[in-house]
């Protein structure tokens, strides 16, 4: 099968997902020119994913479409002012990203999501010429992989999985799940990066940069003894992402999304 029958599958597997009341409020960019990949992952970071996969696809909410029909069809659409329509096709978007990852993945092509798309609403909004009330939600970088990773760390079932009610662990064996799931620290932060952290390895394989080099720096900076605090005070700062609020809530607003 040809690269460009697979896109179509690709995009016909996303646009029949489950969607909230069919509405189907989301759109999808697919970008495949170089140029536009490389424009693309200068504003996330530099991921060298985004530029170096031959196929993204940029996954938004799309009340753009909607409000325009209800306006011609004489009654209105307000999803830009209802977190529960936001919810619906915040749903939706990821329900037909997931479709294409694993249809994706019968083709035995790779992929990877990328999120930080949502700290550049704004800047992302105008790179692709968005209009108003459409939100880019994640962006799916789809290409051959060169290398699979053999070793991606999860919880065991048994731990995210509850039977008739919530089941609420004790402190131990919260302890003990995380402990199963994350390599812990020891004098081999290289080994702990590898098998926690795979984008650091993959990031200065693609690039040949240093960076695996600065992450083990400001882990010893900041005095990191263990896998949560490797999440919540260096990979994922608590506070920081707490105080990104006011900037995302700012683009929502420049966006067109207003719900309070």
């Amino acid at each position: 099968m040809n690269i460009l029958n697979i896109i179509n599958n690709l995009l016909n597997a996303a646009n029949n997902a489950p969607s909230g009341g069919n509405l189907q409020p989301i759109s999808i960019i697919v970008i495949k020119e170089a140029e536009a990949r490389k424009e693309l992952s200068s504003l996330l970071e530099n991921q060298p994913w985004v530029k170096n996969a031959p196929l993204s696809m940029i996954f938004c909410i799309d009340f753009y479409r909607l409000k325009k029909w209800a306006s011609m069809s004489n009654t209105k659409f307000l999803g830009d002012q209802s977190l529960s329509w936001f919810f619906i096709a915040y749903a939706d978007v990821m329900y037909a990203a997931q479709n294409v990852v694993i249809l994706a993945e019968s083709y035995k092509l790779g992929s990877v999501y990328v999120g930080t798309i949502q700290l550049k609403f704004t800047r992302i909004r105008k790179l692709l010429s968005i209009p108003k009330h459409v939100l880019p939600i994640i962006s799916l970088s789809i290409g051959y992989p060169e290398s699979i990773p053999n070793y991606v760390p999860k919880l065991k079932r048994d731990i995210i999985v509850h039977k008739e009610k919530y089941n609420i662990m004790s402190d131990d064996d919260i302890l003990k799940a995380y402990e199963s799931k994350y390599e812990q620290f020891g004098e081999d932060i290289d080994d702990f990066l590898k098998k926690n952290y795979i984008e650091s390895i993959e990031y200065d394989r693609q690039l040949d940069t240093s960076f695996v080099e600065r992450v083990k720096e400001r882990i010893q900076k900041f005095g990191i003894k263990n896998p949560a605090q490797f999440l919540f005070n260096l990979r994922y700062p608590s506070d920081a992402m707490v105080a990104l609020n006011k900037k995302q809530l700012r683009q929502l607003n420049s966006a067109g999304f207003e719900f309070i």
